[in-house]
Parts: C-alpha cells; sequence; structure tokens
C-alpha cells in the first residue's frame, strides 16, 4: 500500500462508539506524522474528536439534516472530492459510509464486510458481533490489515476550557461551588435492556449521600430527561438535575470533575474513561457482541456488573424475563463496589498529596559546570 498522505476516518454511529475509536486517530498519526488526517461524524459527535491534536480537519456528516437524501449525500460526497483524500479507513459499516467514499473517488476505501461493502477496495470480515474483543480493538483491527500497529490504546476526548467554564457556571448557579466533590449518575440508556431499575438507583444515592459528602448530578441526554426527572423526585434529598443540558463537551467537563461515576452499559461511560473519571457501569444484556467484553469500560479500576440470569438466548429489548439480568444486580451488590472504589480513590490522593509534599520539600543542587 502508498504511504498515506491524506486520510479520511469515518464513524458515522452513536457517541460511545466514536470514543472507542480515537485511538485510531493516535495510532495513524504516529505512523503518518505529515499526513493530513480528517474524521467525520454526525453532528451530536462533534465535541469528542474537535479539539484533538492529531486531527487536521473535523467533517459533519449530517444524515437526518441538510445531508438528508441521495442526491444530497451525493453532493456532499462532491465536496469530499474536492479535499483528494487517499485513504478512507471506515470504521462501521453503513450504506452511506461506502457510497459517499467511493463517489469521492477515494482510491484506498478500507472498512468491513456487508453494507455495500462491494464499493471498499478491501474489506474485513465483520465478525464482530461474536465479541471475542472489545470494540475498540476491533477498530484497530482495520488499520492492522494495512500495516499499522497501535501503539498506545488509550482514549481521547478533548476538554475545552470553555466547556469547564460553562459546566462550573451552571453547577455555581445551582449550589455546587469548586470544591464540592460530585457523584454523577447516568440512569438512562439507549433501550430497557440497558436499564438499572430506577428504584434501585434511587436507594443507592440515597444511601451513599448520607455516607459521604457528595453532591449527587444527574445526566442523561434529552430523550431521557423525564426518566431522570422520575429519579429525582423519587430522592428525599436534594439532587441536581443536568439531563439534556449539557453538550457533549461540557458532559466530558463534569465527568471529568466528578469524583465517581455510575451509570448504565451507556456512550458516557466511555466519556468518563477518557476523562478520567473512575466508573461503575451496570450491564444487562448476554450477547457476547452485546455484553461487557465488548462494549465495557476500560478505565484502569473502573468495576462492571454483569450477571447470568440462566437465559439460553437473550432477546435484549424484547425480553419475555422481565429482564432478569438487571433485577439480580442489587443495591447491596453496588454499594459494596462502590464503597471499595472511594475509599481507593481516596488512598491513592492521600498518597499522591504526600508525594507532593515531599517533593515541595526537596531542592535538588547542581554542581556548575
Amino acid at each position: 500500500m502508498k504511504p498515506m498522505k491524506r486520510i479520511l476516518i469515518i464513524r458515522t454511529d452513536r457517541i460511545g462508539d466514536v470514543v472507542l475509536s480515537t485511538p485510531v486517530i493516535t495510532a495513524l498519526r504516529q505512523a503518518s506524522p505529515d499526513a493530513y488526517i480528517a474524521f467525520m461524524v454526525r453532528p451530536y459527535a462533534r465535541d469528542i474528536v474537535d479539539g484533538n491534536p492529531n486531527l487536521d480537519e473535523v467533517i459533519l456528516y449530517d444524515k437526518y439534516g441538510v445531508h438528508k437524501g441521495f442526491f444530497s449525500t451525493l453532493s456532499f460526497a462532491r465536496d469530499i472530492r474536492k479535499k483528494s483524500f487517499d485513504t478512507a479507513i471506515i470504521l462501521h459499516p453503513t450504506n452511506r459510509a461506502h457510497i459517499i467514499t467511493f463517489a469521492a473517488g477515494i482510491p484506498e476505501r478500507i472498512g468491513w464486510s456487508g453494507k455495500l461493502s462491494f464499493l471498499l477496495t478491501r474489506a474485513l470480515k465483520d465478525e464482530k458481533f461474536l465479541g471475542k474483543k472489545h470494540e475498540f480493538e476491533y477498530t484497530l483491527d482495520i488499520l492492522k490489515a494495512i500495516g499499522v500497529e497501535a501503539r498506545e490504546k488509550g482514549l481521547f476526548v478533548p476538554v475545552k476550557e470553555m466547556s469547564r467554564a460553562s459546566v462550573d457556571a451552571k453547577l455555581s448557579e445551582r449550589g455546587i461551588g469548586a470544591s464540592k466533590e460530585i457523584l454523577a449518575v447516568h440512569p438512562g440508556a439507549s433501550c430497557r435492556s440497558k436499564r438499572w431499575p430506577l428504584e434501585r438507583f434511587a436507594s443507592l444515592i440515597e444511601i451513599l449521600r448520607g455516607r459521604y459528602d457528595l453532591e449527587t448530578v444527574l445526566v442523561a441526554g434529552p430523550g431521557d430527561a423525564a426518566y431522570t426527572s422520575a429519579l429525582k423526585e423519587s430522592l428525599k434529598g436534594k439532587a441536581t438535575d443536568l439531563s439534556g443540558e449539557t453538550t457533549v463537551g461540557e458532559l466530558a467537563a463534569l465527568l471529568e470533575r466528578s469524583k465517581l461515576f455510575i451509570s448504565n452499559d451507556s456512550g458516557p461511560v466511555h466519556i468518563a474513561t477518557a476523562v478520567g473519571a473512575p466508573s461503575i457501569v451496570i450491564f444487562g444484556r448476554k450477547q457476547p457482541g452485546l455484553g461487557p467484553k465488548r462494549w465495557g469500560p476500560t478505565g484502569k479500576g473502573d468495576i462492571i456488573f454483569h450477571k447470568d440470569a440462566g437465559c439460553e438466548i437473550c432477546l435484549a429489548h424484547n425480553c419475555e424475563q422481565g429482564f432478569r439480568c438487571l433485577k439480580a444486580i442489587t443495591v447491596e451488590d453496588v454499594l459494596v463496589e462502590v464503597e471499595k472504589l472511594l475509599q481507593k480513590i481516596t488512598n491513592n490522593k492521600h498518597d499522591e498529596g504526600r508525594k507532593d509534599t515531599r517533593s515541595q520539600g526537596h531542592q535538588v543542587t547542581r554542581s556548575p559546570g
């Protein structure tokens, strides 16, 4: 394969999927330090990659907006053609991504089989549904196919100062000052098969609030705002509900500031990993391609809850067993691990403080010459 000089990375599915694709950006930059690298995403995922120092451009593809329809997509492809990309890395197979890169005349088009993959110049057999490894590792398999090995595999989401300032202002308006420690909770998810019972989230929050000096902040996208509002109403004490009120960039800033993040299986989990927020994540679904082996958090020390309820076949959101896998995870199960994680965080901060004190009191003297 010829050296890559102008590279287009494409991932047009959900926010969490885009986060899990960020190691690809790092690997391509390290392999081709002088290349022009662009990333094509849907508008709602822009904050995940905008500001990444290894990218030269973020290209927005608005499937349900200005680029809706076949002819709008072809017009978009003509605009891509003008950018003279020589390589397209398509991390999630879609008909439109394959049509766009083909119509744009990009010479090398690498992606997964299926979804009009005959339009690609190289298609890897898509077995991601088997869930034999993590999603971010699957994305790196595409690079391996073209001879690029990833030396660093950490997730990365840029957190901008304006996002930090905006989040601080929103919290301050609600009486949460900069010195307050935050417990961020995300009780929503994209479907019922991912949602731990709301009353268990409420019980867990009440117990933690009674034991720790933490400000509870509820987060969710606009689609889950009513669900999060119901959780807030069921709580006896104060909780700050920011659901539907933060951009993705502001959510990253909030999670960066949080002492702990508790969530169902969802996109914000991977943002939390990228910004270093310790996370407790609850999983329900059993299928290998949908379970934690493929979609779990990748942060060191993050904790996953997943119990097999004995179902031979998982029907996901069409569950006929009343979501026994989720109900099998008790408040006590989660509470034990939360307290262990909080103690570990406290101990680590104490050790870092001692190290900082020692370094401040130690001076190195160098001999002249």
